[in-house]
């Protein structure tokens, strides 16, 4: 082979490498730009779909799991074994500028006092629930409220029986589950936490217009 055919084969050669870099840096620079532009959602963030189902066999220690120093009880009686109670928590705990609840009843302090420490924290946390579960036994609405936490209920004989909520309008989680201690460790219940942005969306404008609807000033006694 003549030198000129090897000079022409090195060439082509050099010209293949140079073309699997350029393409190789393409890429990388529009999958950069898709992250920084919010083009690809999937290339942006983590997807997330997971469910959690109920009942629990205990009570998730919320101080082993989320609280600031863990738990120094030797004698908790709540579980420090991970299970559906205490994955919810790390979910809520997660939030860094709102949670949006939706829910029919709210008597676990646990979640509800999850909510408070959110609240201190700086986090924008509202609350939608059912009027007629407001008084009743193991409510926390109105120690919520004593919190400044915001409150709204829908004022019909209707049931408002949502139950979902939404961090930082990007997270949702949705199911059967009541934040009751009988839906946490007795009830057949449910939770499916994914990030899909054209689901929350949907779910984000159910509660705007749900708090819209219910804001006191758009209600008018029964």
């Amino acid at each position: 082979m003549s030198s000129g055919w090897i000079k022409v084969g090195g060439v082509a050669l050099a010209c293949g490498l140079v073309s699997e870099v350029v393409y190789f840096l393409y890429k990388r620079y529009r999958k950069r730009g898709w992250q920084y532009k919010g083009q690809s959602e999937s290339e942006s963030r983590k997807e997330i779909e997971e469910v959690l189902f109920f009942p629990d066999s205990q009570v998730a220690c919320r101080n082993y799991f989320v609280g600031d120093h863990g738990c120094d009880n030797n004698n908790c009686r709540f579980t420090h074994i991970p299970n559906s109670l205490s994955r919810l928590y790390e979910f809520i705990n997660s939030a860094k500028k709102s949670v949006d609840v939706c829910v029919f009843s709210i008597c676990c302090t646990e979640l509800a006092d999850l909510l408070i420490e959110l609240n201190k924290r700086n986090v924008t946390v509202r609350v939608i629930c059912d009027d007629e579960q407001i008084n009743i036994r193991g409510s926390q609405i109105w120690k919520l409220r004593k919190e400044g936490i915001n409150v709204r209920t829908d004022n019909s004989s209707y049931l408002m029986h949502h139950k979902f909520l939404i961090i930082d309008d990007s997270l949702l989680l949705n199911g059967s589950f009541n934040w009751t201690r009988q839906a946490i460790s007795g009830n057949q219940e449910n939770l499916m936490a994914l990030n899909n942005a054209r689901i929350v969306s949907l779910y984000k404008a159910e509660y705007k217009k749900l708090w819209e609807k219910f804001d006191p000033k758009n209600t008018s006694p029964l």
